[in-house]
C-alpha cells in the first residue's frame, strides 16, 4: 500500500511540473492534423464555446461491507459545464472560461426521497494548451473557485480555493493529472475541512485503444504527514461506438464525498451512466 501511495505522489510531481515537461510522448488528438502551434490553437478556438467541464454522471449504489439499507444506499449525480469567454489570445496564449459543477447525494430510498446534500462549485479559470512539436500534450489551468452546500445555521459548509492544475498525456491513451490549491476556509462549521477534504490531488486516466473503455483514479491527499487520502475510481464502458455515453462503475473511499458530511467516512460502490468531455476531463 505504501508503494501505491508513493507512486501516486510521484504522479502528482510529474503533473504539477507539466509546464516545463515538454518532451513527453506526444498525444494524437483531433487537432493534430493541422500543422503549427498557431494552427492548433486556431482550430481549438473554432470549437463550441459551451461544453462539459468535469464528468457528468448519474449513479445509484450502497455501502461496501454492510448489508444494503435505506440509510446507506443512495443516488449520486453530478452536472458540470463550462463556458469559454475568450479565444487563446490572452497573454501566453491562454484563454478564460467560467465553470459550474453541482454534485448531489439523494436519499432516494428513504421515505419522501429527500435530497441529502447539494454541493455548488462555481468559478473562473485561465487555461493554456501545452503544445510540443506541433502536438497537444496537455493543459495547465489556474482557477479561482468556490464550493458550498447552500445551507444555513449549523449545516452550512463553504470554502474557497485558488488552484493550479495540470494534465499531461504520456501517450495517446494515458494521462496523468494533478491539482494543488491555496484554501480560504470561510465556513464557520467546517474550519477543519483540510483534515478531510484535502490539500492536493493527483490521478491517472486511461482509455482503451478502441476507445470503448475508460479508467480514472483520483487520489486526494488529506492534511497531515501520513499517507491518508480519499480515493475515487471510475470504470466506464462506451455503450455505442459513436456516442459519448458510458455505463459507469463508481467507487468512493474516504472522507469529503459531500460538504455536509465532509468529516464522515464513506465507502460506497455505485453504478450508472457517465457522459464525458471529448478531449479533457477536469478533476
Amino acid at each position: 500500500m505504501t508503494k501505491i501511495f508513493s507512486s501516486l505522489l510521484v504522479v502528482l510531481v510529474v503533473a504539477i511540473a507539466l509546464p516545463v515537461v515538454c518532451n513527453a510522448q506526444i498525444v494524437v488528438t483531433d487537432v493534430d492534423e493541422v500543422l503549427g502551434a498557431d494552427s492548433i490553437r486556431r482550430e481549438f478556438d473554432s470549437r463550441p464555446y459551451f461544453g462539459l467541464y468535469k464528468d457528468n454522471y448519474f449513479t445509484a449504489g450502497t455501502s461496501v461491507g454492510p448489508a444494503p439499507t435505506r440509510e446507506n444506499s443512495d443516488v449520486k449525480f453530478q452536472v458540470s459545464i463550462a463556458q469559454r469567454l475568450t479565444r487563446s489570445t490572452l497573454p501566453f496564449n491562454t484563454y478564460a472560461f467560467l465553470f459550474y459543477s453541482q454534485k448531489t447525494l439523494w436519499n432516494v430510498f428513504e421515505n419522501s426521497m429527500p435530497m441529502h446534500d447539494l454541493n455548488f462549485n462555481p468559478g473562473i479559470g485561465l487555461s493554456k494548451l501545452l503544445i510540443s512539436k506541433n502536438r497537444v500534450i496537455g493543459k495547465a489551468t489556474l482557477l479561482v473557485e468556490h464550493e458550498s452546500n447552500g445551507r444555513d445555521s449549523i449545516q452550512s459548509r463553504s470554502w474557497n480555493k485558488v488552484s493550479l492544475s495540470a494534465a499531461l498525456f504520456l501517450d495517446p491513451h494515458f494521462m496523468v493529472h494533478g491539482k494543488v490549491w491555496i484554501p480560504i476556509v470561510d465556513g464557520e462549521n467546517n474550519k477543519d475541512i483540510l483534515k478531510y477534504s484535502g490539500i492536493f490531488q493527483t490521478g491517472i486516466q486511461a482509455v482503451s485503444t478502441n476507445k470503448r473503455w475508460v479508467f480514472d483514479l483520483t487520489y486526494v491527499k488529506r492534511q497531515g504527514w501520513n499517507l491518508n487520502g480519499n480515493v475515487t475510481i471510475n470504470l466506464g464502458f462506451r455503450l455505442f461506438k459513436k456516442h459519448n455515453q458510458f455505463l459507469m462503475l463508481h467507487y468512493y473511499n474516504g472522507y469529503g464525498e459531500c460538504m455536509l458530511d465532509y468529516n464522515q467516512y464513506h465507502n460506497r460502490l455505485r453504478v450508472g451512466l457517465l457522459i464525458r468531455p471529448e478531449l479533457f476531463s477536469d478533476f
